[in-house]
């Protein structure tokens, strides 16, 4: 070699190693790495995977991954199964199309790709080939589950792994039971049968008649927080699993604690105040709380049944109809910066833990008539104060303002071209919430991790106060233990030896013998 063409060698060499990366790479070592791995390894097909091989290296230097590297091609292939389930079906062996019915058409499915678009014009939402392969998980559900209705609820992000949410609603009478139900009723049965073996048993010591106040009971399925059903799966493809019932408890202890998710459902919560649940239970809380606060539709698109409402004696409204004299509002009208177009349509959940409130001291008329004459327990029946909250329907203009803070954004997606825009709201209180209007369409959608806006850091709550001493009176004092000594003289003074009997017991018995 010429020294001409060793210093072009040298001077090359020497610009390769001058060109840093952030994580302080350089070229020189990366393309050395990369043509390592192809001769070590040679996979095939290495120009269709080589711009993929060369972004794992990337990431790899600057996870920091000392591990051996994964087999990329394998990796997709493995991914390609996975995805497989969505994108079968639909053509038949010959590969022609299959002819599709009018049930096919009349799918309770909206469509998730248009909402996704005019997310989009937001500035929200997800990839299109994400929404995409969520459409087609959303597909394969209700393919499997007699469902009256589904939608992309939204997708909450965790530590390992990631929520995609969808709300349901079971046809009318095929809901399938969930097994927490057949385990409460067993855990009742027990509950009874060991009550009454310990009425059966002889009481040697006395029973605290102290009882824990009665929880409060969950609200049926398709009625207040339980109204829908939500299935959950960390990856479009894979299985979906149906989220339980949430009960009050579980919604009171959620908003005093604040906790990441993993992703895993089977996550114990440890937390102040312990939560009665696994990460799933959590999860449906959270899910719960949100759709709350954030699940809001155009003034005037739901209306209340006139029929049900006059039957209503206590003025409570939980149903509403949608209008069929509703007229849309335009863009402008929408965007209006209070938000009183903007309507709650989803019942407000109570500091109970439920969206109806119920007395939980209140006693069926068969436990009053066993009561009846015990006016201890009569005294745990009081009423107590009933709690209320904004009613169904009420403009978002109402809703209270978070340290200053307003707790809705409006805007329009654009305004240079307003007549082809798209109103949105953004939530203050709940990040990652948001919804859209466009005529007559709308819709919401949740994309974050599922906690609440706070202004300061997370503090736990104080423990509560350790339990008194007992209050010293007159009549009741409290005394020394007595000593060795001064027991032994004490006895002797009442004649009694140091078996603890009276002397003078065995002749007494002799001579009644005699």
């Amino acid at each position: 070699m010429s020294a001409a063409s060793e210093q072009k060698f040298t001077d090359a060499q020497q610009y390769l190693k001058s060109v840093n990366s952030p994580q302080g790479v350089n070229l020189y070592q990366h393309i050395s790495g990369l043509l390592t791995k192809i001769l070590d390894e040679r996979p095939a097909h290495i120009v269709d995977i080589f711009e993929d091989l060369s972004l794992t290296l990337k990431e790899q230097k600057a996870t920091g991954i000392t591990e051996k590297p994964r087999e990329l091609w394998l990796t997709q292939a493995k991914l390609s199964e996975e995805l497989r389930p969505l994108f079968s079906g639909g053509d038949d062996d010959d590969g022609g199309a299959n002819e599709v019915s009018d049930e096919d058409l009349q799918t309770p499915l909206p469509n998730v790709m248009e909402t996704a678009f005019m997310l989009e014009q937001a500035g929200f939402g997800l990839s299109r080939e994400e929404v995409f392969r969520v459409s087609l998980a959303l597909k394969q559900l209700i393919d499997t589950h007699p469902l009256q209705k589904c939608r992309f609820w939204g997708k909450i992000l965790g530590t390992k792994y990631n929520y995609y949410v969808a709300e349901c609603e079971y046809r009318e009478g095929e809901e399938e039971e969930e097994e927490e139900e057949a385990a409460e009723e067993a855990d009742k049965e027990e509950e009874e049968k060991d009550e009454d073996a310990e009425e059966e048993e002889e009481d040697v010591l006395p029973k605290n008649e102290w009882k824990p106040p009665p929880p409060v009971p969950k609200e049926d399925k398709g009625t207040g927080v339980n109204k829908y059903t939500y299935f959950v799966t960390n990856d479009p493809g894979k299985p979906w699993t149906k989220l339980p019932s949430v009960t009050p408890q579980q919604i009171q202890v959620s908003r005093k604690i604040r906790k990441y998710f993993t992703g895993v459902l089977e996550t114990p919560i440890v937390s102040y105040p312990p939560f009665n649940g696994t990460e799933i239970n959590y999860l449906r809380a959270q899910i719960a709380r949100i759709s709350a606060g954030t699940q809001i539709s155009p003034l005037g698109f739901y209306t209340f049944d006139e029929e049900e409402e006059a039957e209503e004696d206590d003025g409570s409204k939980d149903h509403y109809i949608e209008n069929p004299e509703f007229e849309p509002l335009s863009v402008k009208d929408l965007c209006d910066p209070s938000g009183a177009n903007w309507t709650h349509h989803v019942q407000y959940v109570l500091p109970q833990g439920r969206c109806s409130f119920v007395n939980p001291n209140q006693k069926s008329e068969e436990e009053f008539e066993e009561e009846e004459d015990d006016e201890d327990k009569e005294e745990g029946s009081e009423e107590i104060e009933p709690e209320t909250g904004p009613a169904l329907l009420t403009p978002i203009s109402e809703d209270a303002e978070i340290d200053g803070l307003p707790p809705w954004t409006v805007r329009c997606s654009s305004e240079r071209m307003p007549f082809h825009a798209v109103a949105y709201v953004r939530s203050n209180l709940w990040p990652g919430a948001f919804a859209f209007a466009q005529d007559r369409k709308f819709e919401n959608c949740y994309v974050g991790f599922g906690l609440k806006y706070s202004r300061d850091n997370y503090t736990p709550p104080v423990a509560p106060p350790a339990c008194e001493e007992f209050a010293n009176n007159l009549d009741v004092a409290e005394m020394d233990d007595p000593t060795a000594e001064e027991e032994a003289a004490a006895k002797a003074a009442a004649g009694v030896d140091e078996n603890g009997e009276e002397e003078g017991g065995e002749e007494e018995e002799d001579e009644e013998d005699d």
